[in-house]
């Protein structure tokens, strides 16, 4: 069982995939400015920190279109093989198909979760899509021979966040360009070990740093989020899901023709309005950057989010897969799609996975992009996390608050008395205070002790020989009997008690200084802690009047 407590023989019959339908996406094209010729998507030697391709190599631009295509296609599979019986989901050979990886590769072992009031446990997975270019199918899927068999990257990633009560669910993408520390990582299979980045390198790039537990662990280092499970996708094999339920209704606020007199775009022509897209058309605008907002990745994303959401209200409308040659195809397809952690390696841990999906009505999913801002300098064309708003999204997340501003059974802490005078409770200061693009405040766990101090701690010390980045102030303890010592620390300093969790990575009571208390003087919680901020573009999945805004210049 996995850590929320959710709940073979092979066979692999031919699937027609994306890259058998022969159409040219030039997708993911270049960030503005750049040539294709000189295109940067991450891919680096393993020793390279700085997210550049290799030799500058030369990309095809169809090769990430269908790639994002038929990650989101398999994903949202599991919706409706979740949903449309289970007879066909018990063949034994289901399983077989289903690759399987370890669910981190850090050293920082995740924090257990906080159950509500009625027991409950919130539930996050780590959704990855895949460039892997290892396998003649994927190979087909386009790209330079040269990077065939090369380190693959994880072009599309999501955070799924499913609240304790079942009542909500938020998702939270990020960009692939988005740069990070990204943590020391070591390759299960080989024993290699990845050292912590010493500069900012391409979130996209973990992937290739050991496998998907690398990615888990890089984004429990920059959220602080434990993560139940990650689902990962490099396998074209549902494409035709939206032909299955009659197509998908998108919007676009104007006639758009997504090309460029040079060649680029995806090639999706719609009119203004509502059309139900399907094939071709829904490949398009799945890969479509080029004539849609700005132009650039961001645009792409909420452009998916659209699709999904509609996507998943057609499900829910009673559109029904009666046919039983499509419905086995799709099942062959998702589970020969997927790469899972160890605690979701069945299809009846999948189909059970789908029932906890399914719980949430449509009108609680929420959409996100994590807050970012464009870099600059050498860092220019990439993006950064949103200081203060990028962690106020993950803190929302990290303590299960409705990213819709509805109310739910969330997650609470139970006040609990220290078993201990605050003179014999021993507590070690670490100094977190280090972020994506600023050093760590000199002094700050000295002064944070000396504040304990003159409290009462009087036991409390400095760990100087631990310095990992921490976004927000913790206090972590490892055994429940400490539990109440622990929150007479954080309630001595301010921290909310949700900031205080068992770990079995810390030895006794531990406080992170984070990069939310980096200035001297008392801690302060963000005031708009419970506010999902505008920068997250937040789109609810009930919403039918949502509709794309159109490049200028790709009208017609």
């Amino acid at each position: 069982m996995g850590r929320s407590g959710t709940p073979g023989e092979e066979t692999r019959p031919r699937v027609r995939h994306a890259g058998q339908l022969g159409w040219d996406d030039g997708l993911y094209e270049d960030a503005p400015g750049k040539s294709p010729d000189s295109a940067d998507d991450g891919r680096q030697p393993a020793a390279a920190d700085d997210g550049h391709r290799r030799g500058g190599q030369k990309r095809n631009g169809r090769k990430r279109g269908r790639r994002v295509l038929r990650w989101i296609a398999a994903v949202l599979a599991l919706f409706i093989v979740g949903g449309a019986g289970a007879g066909y989901l018990y063949y034994r050979h289901l399983n077989g198909n289903i690759k399987k990886a370890d669910l981190t590769l850090g050293d920082k072992k995740m924090a257990d979760h906080k159950a509500n009031s009625a027991g409950q446990t919130p539930l996050n997975i780590l959704l990855i899509g895949s460039d892997a270019r290892d396998s003649e199918e994927n190979q087909k899927l386009g790209g330079a021979k040269s990077t065939f068999g090369g380190a693959p990257l994880a072009d599309v990633q999501m955070l799924l966040h499913v609240s304790a009560d079942r009542s909500n669910m938020s998702v939270v993408s990020m960009p692939r360009d988005t740069l990070l520390n990204i943590p020391k990582c070591t390759d299960p299979e080989t024993g290699h070990v990845y050292p912590a980045t010493t500069g900012l390198a391409m979130t996209n790039t973990t992937l290739g740093r050991g496998g998907p537990g690398c990615s888990v662990a890089t984004w429990y280092e920059l959220t602080g989020i434990t993560i139940d499970h990650f689902m990962m996708i490099d396998f074209a094999g549902v494409v035709s899901m939206a032909d299955a339920i009659g197509g998908v209704p998108v919007c676009v606020k104007g006639n758009v023709y997504s090309h460029t007199s040079t060649g680029k775009g995806s090639g999706l022509k719609l009119e203004k309005g509502t059309t139900k897209v399907k094939g071709e058309q829904a490949l398009q605008w799945l890969r479509t950057r080029y004539g849609f907002e700005d132009g650039s990745d961001l645009g792409r994303t909420h452009a998916q989010h659209m699709y999904m959401n509609s996507m998943v209200r057609e499900l829910r409308k009673g559109t029904k897969l009666t046919d039983p040659g499509k419905l086995m195809s799709l099942a062959e397809a998702a589970t020969n799609a997927l790469t899972v952690d160890q605690d979701l390696d069945t299809v009846k841990k999948l189909y059970d996975l789908a029932g906890e999906l399914k719980k949430v009505p449509t009108e609680r999913i929420t959409m996100t992009t994590m807050p970012n801002v464009y870099g600059t300098g050498v860092n220019s064309g990439r993006v950064l996390p949103k200081p203060g708003e990028a962690d106020q999204l993950f803190q929302m997340v990290r303590d299960d608050i409705p990213l819709d501003g509805k109310a739910s059974k969330r997650t609470t802490t139970t006040a609990k008395e220290p078993t201990s005078p605050v003179a014999e409770i021993p507590v070690s200061v670490r100094n977190g205070t280090r972020t994506a693009t600023e050093y760590p405040v000199k002094g700050r766990a000295s002064a944070v002790k000396e504040l304990l101090v003159g409290k009462g701690f009087a036991q409390a010390t400095v760990d100087a020989q631990n310095t990992e980045a921490a976004t927000r102030t913790g206090v972590l303890f490892p055994s429940v009997d400490m539990e109440g010592n622990a929150q007479a620390v954080a309630k001595a300093l301010g921290v909310p008690l949700t900031a205080v969790k068992k770990s079995t990575e810390v030895s006794g009571i531990t406080l992170t200084v984070g990069a939310d208390w980096r200035e001297s003087g008392d801690y302060t919680a963000s005031d708009s802690a419970e506010t999902t901020p505008e920068s997250a573009r937040a789109l609810n999945g009930d919403d039918e009047t949502a509709c794309m805004d159109i490049q200028p210049g790709f009208g017609w």
